[in-house]
């Protein structure tokens, strides 16, 4: 079975911050993505297979993110992502961005299949991404 949670690290540069250096807070968004798409790919899950021959994108709905604390440059960072819930076509993942295991950012992710035709919902998750994730459908 696959791991529901995974991590990635993250290092802060220039281009990450503000001119205190402080990181933007959008970027935090970026290290979130990032870790959901590695935790995917870590499940074998091709988004560009699952687009071909599934007709079938991913994409976020909603955010709920709590900013904690500020992040800066040089600092290194973990951002995690858990799977917290599969119903119907949509996905629900908890992510974290914590330093020395201190949350800095958390935040609740729902993704939703939809079609590559016309962007319409997907009433269900396919069963290869439920499989690839350890999940039964």
């Amino acid at each position: 079975m696959t791991s529901l949670r995974h991590t990635v690290r993250v290092r802060i540069y220039h281009e990450d911050t503000d001119a205190a250096g402080v990181v933007y807070h959008a970027n935090y968004l970026r290290y979130m993505e990032r870790a959901r798409t590695e935790w995917l790919e870590r499940c074998g899950f091709d988004h560009e297979r699952a687009a071909r021959e599934l007709q079938v994108l991913f994409v976020v709905r909603s955010l709920e993110v709590d900013f904690l604390r500020p992040a800066r440059l040089g600092d290194t960072l973990q951002a995690t992502v858990e799977l917290e819930q599969v119903r119907r076509g949509l996905i629900v993942f908890r992510q974290q961005v914590v330093r020395d295991e201190r949350p800095l950012v958390r935040a609740k992710v729902t993704v939703v299949c939809v079609s590559t035709a016309d962007f319409s919902l997907v009433p269900a998750v396919p069963v290869v991404l439920l499989n690839a994730m350890g999940v039964e459908g």
